[in-house]
């Protein structure tokens, strides 16, 4: 009878700080915070039941798309979504990652899914330099004058 008294009070505890986390606001913050962990865990999944041997390789492509995919909503939950503007290619780069993994752990060792990755990664980091520039570059060339500038203004003239 005791053991039934003890575990009716550790639900009725855990209960009362579960309702005083949530009125406080804690848990309503936690799953705005880490609610990319139930992205991550299908795609850790999918890699331990592949290395497991339960599963056939072609489960690395979804399993690492689903892992790049994690870390850019890590990324737009601490600085703001509105990075996604310029970090849509890392969509394109989690294909990329899914396709290699597929390509390196795969039975087939096929060369068009090793260039299909290549070439989709490779043009998703352009893309992702392009987006940037395109947002940054403006400071980036307000620098670069600055810098050419004050070097041209001050550095001996036999230099330019």
């Amino acid at each position: 009878m005791p053991n039934k008294k003890y575990s009716a009070g550790m639900i009725l505890l855990l209960a009362g700080i579960v309702l005083l986390l949530g009125k406080w606001g804690v848990i309503t913050y936690l799953g705005a915070m880490f609610w990319p962990l139930l992205v991550l865990i299908p795609g850790v999944l999918l890699h331990v039941l592949f290395f497991g041997r339960m599963l056939p390789a072609v489960v690395l492509v979804p399993g690492g798309m689903l892992i790049v995919y994690t870390v850019l909503f890590i990324l737009c939950n601490i600085y703001g979504w509105n990075i996604i503007r310029e970090a849509w290619p890392v969509f394109l780069l989690g294909i990329a990652v899914g396709l290699y993994e597929y390509y390196m752990f795969g039975n087939s060792r096929s060369r068009t899914t090793l260039a299909a990755s290549l070439w989709l990664g490779g043009a998703a980091v352009v893309l992702l330099a392009v987006s940037l520039v395109w947002s940054w570059g403006l400071y980036v060339i307000a620098v670069l004058l600055i810098v050419a500038g004050g070097w041209m203004t001050f550095a001996k003239r036999s230099y330019w």
